[in-house]
């Protein structure tokens, strides 16, 4: 059965943006996806079809919007060992491991963390998002390892997106870059758009985009002759916005260590100790790893934090850098 949202502007709502209006007098319901339903033209306003979230609202406008049934989903299950750190009746955390995609896409409907959670899951996962993405609230790159939390059901998941949309969950990085950051620490705040020369990539934008904001520290510097000048970085995620933590360190001048997408051309380094060049030729991902994840839970209202430690393969390089710079 269909549901809608009807609502009557006043007064004190006058000349506010319609999904910001809706989003105050329905705070169950998250900005993202009223824009989202807008865009799908389930808005009516005084019976006439909106599509701009941006749209005023004025004093006794009549708002009503469609909430419709969610979309069955038709994927198939992926038997795939899923490393569960936390599971309760509303939620799972989970520390990805780098090489799997979040859900189904272009190349690759059937071995990804979405087709995985249908199996451990049996379907009982939230279904108000993209039909393509049950459970999943928000994501982190093929290429990265770490903690992502997974909706069980559509009051969660609205609750979890809010937190994420008002940039109040707790996300930190742990990353290796090349050379070292100048400043040592601080705070990158920018534009973030898509990149007009690679659409698979992102770029610093300098006029248009979203902005994103890291606060980073560095942790460790490694530089000696049998070494090239490596820094272990950690970074605070106060916005999300997509391969972030990567462009924003490209943009620094400080690419990640293993970056395939967001790399500089790094010359034969020489001298540099055997087993680390090995190591280092071998790493097929992307040193970067969402270690800490910390929010509210949408029914208890407890503060929740996770951690996870480094992967084998990036521990196994920060072991080796930290015994040459002994």
């Amino acid at each position: 059965m269909k549901k809608s949202i009807k609502l009557i502007a006043q007064p004190e709502d006058n000349n506010l943006r319609v999904d910001v209006f809706i989003n105050k007098k329905e705070s169950s319901i998250s900005r993202t996806r009223i824009k989202n339903l807008i865009l799908n033209k389930k808005l009516h306003l005084n019976d006439k079809v909106i599509k701009s979230p941006s749209h005023k609202v004025l004093d006794k406008d009549k708002i009503n919007l469609e909430i419709p049934e969610p979309k069955k989903t038709s994927i198939k299950p992926f038997d795939f060992k899923l490393n569960i750190i936390h599971e309760d009746d509303d939620l799972l955390i989970i520390d990805k491991p780098a090489g799997i995609i979040m859900h189904p896409g272009a190349g690759n409907y059937d071995n990804t963390i979405v087709n995985a959670l249908m199996h451990y899951c049996k379907g009982s996962l939230s279904n108000i998002g993209d039909e393509l993405r049950p459970g999943i609230v928000h994501r982190i790159d093929k290429d990265t390892s770490g903690l992502i939390v997974v909706a069980k059901n559509n009051v969660t998941h609205e609750n979890l997106s809010k937190q994420f949309n008002e940039h109040t969950i707790h996300r930190i990085y742990q990353l290796m870059v090349w050379g070292k950051l100048r400043p040592q620490s601080g705070k990158i705040e920018t534009l973030i758009t898509r990149s007009s020369r690679n659409r698979q990539l992102m770029e610093v934008g300098i006029t248009k985009g979203k902005k994103a904001i890291t606060n980073y520290k560095t942790l460790e510097v490694f530089e000696n002759d049998k070494t090239p000048t490596l820094s272990l970085i950690e970074c605070k995620l106060e916005t999300g916005r997509t391969h972030q933590i990567r462009v924003h360190m490209s943009y620094k001048g400080n690419n990640i260590l293993g970056d395939s997408k967001y790399k500089k051309k790094i010359k034969k380094l020489k001298n540099i100790d055997p087993d680390l060049e090995r190591s280092l030729l071998k790493l097929n991902r992307q040193f970067l790893h969402a270690k800490t994840l910390g929010f509210i839970h949408p029914k208890s209202g407890k503060e929740l934090e996770f951690s996870s430690i480094l992967p084998q393969d990036l521990e196994n390089i920060l072991k080796m850098l930290r015994n040459i710079n002994k």
